[in-house]
């Protein structure tokens, strides 16, 4: 049962997740947020359990956190890898009703709406269900996904264009997830709504291994989903990764992501 049909979903999705996540930026994130010791959390869309484990260390002591996600191989890594007191792990379709795990203090659903393109606002609807009355739900997601670059050539950067573009069309991915948060919480009549926009993939000067690893992937395995035909490039993908891997590789390149994270609070007394 998968949580979604995941554009990512590849062999070495768990190492490019693993490499990704960031505690020091996972804590920063979830504290301001409001999460606490001894509080009951809900991690949507888990993947390796990474995430969950740096969520698990804030509620103690006391608290618990569930990590929720489609994949059986993810969440069997999570198990293997970041089982433990305080932190469990499910394999369930977050689309489907989860209101028999009970009620949580503090639902986290981060990078996760950008593979709803056309029904974001539902999902949110529905996670909503499991938000304790006075509860918190936090979402966090990017805007101009892939899409931000200086110095980059004019033909790969058509070309990003419209790989985004059919991922848009063909697998219901949304690069500008972020900016929808707000109006989310707004409209399901959320309180104390808070909201920081702040940079993601700031890359400039040499270029990190896990940058490199982590856009290699995303290009690889996206393009390879979706069956883009690399039209302005003779070579085929190839020639479009030898390229982009040249600009990538450039320290004079400039990349970044806007990152956009938003919370509130369930209102206590819902009509």
């Amino acid at each position: 049962m998968q949580c979604i049909e995941y554009l990512m979903e590849s062999e070495d999705e768990a190492t490019r997740l693993e490499m990704k996540t960031d505690c020091r930026s996972v804590e920063a994130q979830a504290l301001w947020a409001g999460l606490g010791p001894g509080m009951r959390v809900a991690d949507i869309c888990c993947g390796t359990g990474k995430t969950s484990a740096c969520l698990n260390a804030l509620v103690q002591p006391g608290g618990t956190v569930i990590g929720i996600d489609g994949s059986p191989e993810r969440v069997a890594y999570a198990v293997d890898h970041y089982g433990g007191e305080g932190i469990e792990f499910r394999c369930r379709d977050i689309r489907e009703p989860l209101e028999d795990l009970g009620l949580f203090d503090f639902v986290w659903v981060r990078f996760v709406l950008e593979y709803y393109r056309s029904t974001g606002f539902e999902l949110v609807s529905h996670l909503s269900r499991i938000v304790k009355p006075g509860g918190v739900l936090c979402l966090i997601d990017l805007d101009h996904n892939c899409l931000c670059h200086y110095g980059i050539p004019p033909r790969l950067e058509r070309t990003l264009f419209a790989l985004v573009g059919m991922s848009e069309r063909e697998a219901d991915f949304d690069p500008y997830a972020g900016r929808r948060l707000y109006s989310h919480l707004y409209r399901l009549g959320y309180q104390e709504i808070d909201l920081f926009v702040e940079a993601h993939h700031l890359i400039f000067g040499d270029l990190e291994g896990k940058d490199s690893y982590n856009w290699a992937k995303k290009v690889e395995v996206a393009s390879r989903k979706l069956g883009f035909d690399f039209a302005e490039y003779g070579g085929g993908v190839e020639e479009f990764k030898a390229e982009f891997k040249d600009f990538f590789s450039d320290p004079g390149r400039f990349t970044y992501s806007p990152l956009i994270r938003c919370r509130g609070r369930r209102p206590l007394d819902e009509r």
